[in-house]
């Protein structure tokens, strides 16, 4: 990948494209470890809606303690975000550009080392799976976070519901007769490039969720490496931008000392 275009995906600086292109990139990843994470966990971690009406349905027929492994996916989702948004406003503060990029890195890292405790742990479902859970979900939140705040909010990556909810709208206007031709009422109009951006970010979670199925099936927690490597090339430019940015300061404050 130029490294250009790497630094325009999660750099400081956004354009519309970027935003697009970053947010498909990030919906097959949200797609890859759902769907590989539920062949570990036998259960979803990158939408709520499933979870919360889980911990209802829990709450009503007394199993406590699945009500707190949900109550604890929520939290873990909510922190997760809440980590972005920290990330983002300290390293704005400070006059950094990888504020979009640090919730990334750290995503790969944190898929990483689920991949290397994985194996280990997996025997022992009582500890692994809720914890599993809980580090999957923060992991989504970390990255649903990161698209929700570069694309004010336009753009979602770890569930489907608004993005077929989209789709539906605009095939609904595609579809819609304007009788008069727009003469007396204004003419409905589908907007064709919205539409073609939610059939991008739905496909790319259905690629990813193939891709992280097979890999999990065929290549275990193995198939955890990739994903992160990818993550990893799609924040690191910024990440080392700001670093030698760091390092610059730091060497003409000692010379001016």
């Amino acid at each position: 990948m130029p490294i250009n275009y790497a630094r325009s995906l999660t750099g400081h600086a956004r354009t519309p494209g970027a935003n697009r292109h970053l947010g498909v990139a990030l919906a097959f990843v949200a797609g890859a470890i759902n769907a590989g994470g539920f062949l570990a966990v036998r259960e979803y971690t990158s939408h709520m809606t499933g979870i919360v009406s889980g911990a209802a349905d829990h709450l009503v027929l007394g199993q406590t303690d699945l009500v707190l492994s949900a109550l604890g996916a929520l939290f873990s989702f909510m922190l997760g975000a809440a980590s972005t948004a920290i990330l983002v406003n300290l390293v704005r503060r400070h006059g950094l550009h990888s504020g979009f990029a640090l919730p990334l890195v750290l995503e790969a890292i944190l898929l990483l080392v689920f991949g290397i405790l994985g194996a280990r742990l997996n025997d022992i479902d009582a500890l692994f799976i809720p914890l599993t859970v809980m580090l999957l979900c923060f992991m989504m939140g970390l990255q649903n976070a990161v698209i929700t705040k570069v694309s004010h909010a336009e753009i979602r990556t770890t569930h489907m519901t608004g993005i077929v909810t989209d789709i539906g709208i605009e095939l609904g206007k595609l579809a819609y007769w304007n009788r008069d031709g727009g003469l007396h009422q204004p003419k409905v109009t589908a907007n064709l490039g919205r539409l073609a951006l939610m059939t991008a970010l739905l496909a790319a979670f259905c690629i990813g969720g193939v891709v992280g199925a097979l890999g999990f099936k065929h290549l275990g927690y193995l198939s955890t490496i990739p994903l992160a490597a990818f993550l990893c090339v799609l924040g690191i430019v910024p990440v080392v931008d700001d670093t030698l940015r760091v390092l610059g300061r730091g060497r003409r404050a000692g010379h001016d000392a």
